[in-house]
C-alpha cells in the first residue's frame, strides 16, 4: 500500500520527535555529511527508499537547480569543512547545505535539525522555529544562496537557550514540517 504524502509526512513527524524524546539525537554527528544522513534515515526510513542516502540524480525546485548530482559528494566534502565556530559560519555553512541539496526529497525537515545541533553545540542555542513565520522564512532561503543576511537576521531573532526545552523542540519540529505543506488532519486547538 502507497502511503500518501500527508502520511509519510505524520510518520516522519513522529520519527523526528522519537529522535529527541528517546535521546538518540544525542548519539548523530554534529556539523557533518553522516551525521545529516544519519538524522534523513531517522526521520524518513521505511517511508523513502533512499532515507540517507545522497542522490545520484539532479533535482530542481521552483526553478531552482541544486547542487549537480556530478559534483556532489566533493561539495559535501567541502561543506563539512566549513567552520563552526561562530553564528555567522553555522548559518553560511547551513545556506552551503541547502544550495547542495543531498537527498532526493526531506532535505529541509533533515537541515533544520541539523542546523539546531550545531547552534546548540557551538552556542548553547536552537532555533525557536515557532517565532518564524512560513513566508518569511521561505523568503530569506529564496535569496540565501545570494546573500544570507536576511536569513541571519531572522533567524538570530528566534534563538532560544533553551535547548532541552520538550515544548521549544516539539513545537519547532512540527513548524519545520509545516514549511513544507504539512498540516495535520486533526490539528490540536
Amino acid at each position: 500500500m502507497k502511503l500518501t504524502q500527508n502520511e509519510i509526512d505524520r510518520q516522519s513527524l513522529e520519527k523526528a520527535k522519537s529522535l529527541f524524546s528517546t535521546g538518540s539525537i544525542d548519539e548523530i554527528e554534529v556539523g557533518t555529511t553522516k551525521g545529516l544522513q544519519d538524522i534523513h534515515l531517522n526521520l524518513f526510513n521505511g517511508l523513502y527508499p533512499f532515507a540517507g542516502q545522497i542522490r545520484t540524480l539532479n533535482i530542481s525546485k521552483g526553478g531552482f537547480r541544486f547542487a549537480n548530482s556530478l559534483y556532489l559528494v566533493p561539495a559535501l566534502q567541502a561543506i563539512e569543512k566549513m567552520p563552526e565556530d561562530t553564528y555567522e559560519h553555522i548559518i553560511a555553512k547551513y545556506v552551503e547545505m541547502n544550495i547542495a541539496h543531498p537527498f532526493m526529497e526531506g532535505n529541509g525537515r533533515a537541515t533544520r535539525i541539523w542546523l539546531d545541533m550545531m547552534l546548540k553545540r557551538s552556542l548553547g542555542k536552537v532555533v525557536d522555529w515557532r517565532k518564524i513565520s512560513r513566508e518569511d522564512y521561505m523568503m530569506a532561503m529564496e535569496r540565501s544562496p545570494v546573500n544570507d543576511l536576511e536569513l541571519r537576521v531572522l533567524l538570530k531573532d528566534a534563538l532560544s537557550e533553551d535547548t532541552t526545552d520538550r515544548d521549544v523542540i516539539f513545537h519547532g519540529i512540527e513548524q519545520s514540517y509545516y514549511y513544507e505543506g504539512y498540516e495535520p488532519e486533526n490539528p490540536k486547538l
